[in-house]
């Protein structure tokens, strides 16, 4: 998904939930960090959303949802999200990071997961894409593992998952 995409996914989210705020949680998250992302790392379709400050009012975003009219028509769009979505280390909110936003006069802002903790979400959900896409996060030199080690640290999971999260990671690792 192009950055022009994603931003065109906050404008019609700002007008539906009256905020104009939104944290994104999801791989397009990447786009704060790294706005010029190649499309081939970015192949998701959804922007995964928070309304910041009418958090409450996230679900409207079904609207511009999957199989919405939204979504049929750009071949794109929202998912309304939670804080409880994504397994996230702690003082994840601190290290959000601004998403640039092109023509933003309206005042929209959004913020993104920073990387690593991205990464640490994506190790928690352990799904295949998940992994390829640590793995080509990794292979970019897009993230570092000893940073990805202190975050799993600061995650607040039961050891027996934090366990399975640090194998994951391992296991990705030697497949470099």
């Amino acid at each position: 998904m192009k950055k022009s995409q994603v931003e065109h996914v906050l404008r019609a989210a700002s007008r539906i939930c009256d905020d104009n705020e939104f944290v994104i949680i999801g791989s397009q998250s990447l786009h704060g960090k790294y706005p010029d992302m190649a499309d081939d790392m970015m192949m998701s379709f959804e922007v995964d959303l928070i309304a910041k400050n009418r958090p409450g009012d996230t679900d409207f975003l079904n609207t511009i949802g999957m199989d919405s009219r939204f979504h049929e028509e750009f071949g794109y769009y929202a998912d309304p999200v939670d804080e409880k979505t994504a397994v996230l280390p702690r003082k994840w909110k601190e290290r959000l990071v601004h998403l640039k936003l092109d023509g933003a006069d309206t005042g929209l802002k959004a913020y993104c997961l920073e990387p690593h903790d991205l990464v640490v979400a994506k190790l928690a959900a352990g799904r295949d894409k998940d992994k390829i896409f640590i793995r080509e996060l990794l292979r970019h030199n897009l993230v570092k593992l000893d940073v990805i080690s202190k975050r799993l640290a600061q995650t607040p999971v039961p050891p027996s998952q934090r366990a399975s999260m640090t194998a994951l990671l391992k296991m990705i690792e030697a497949m470099q």
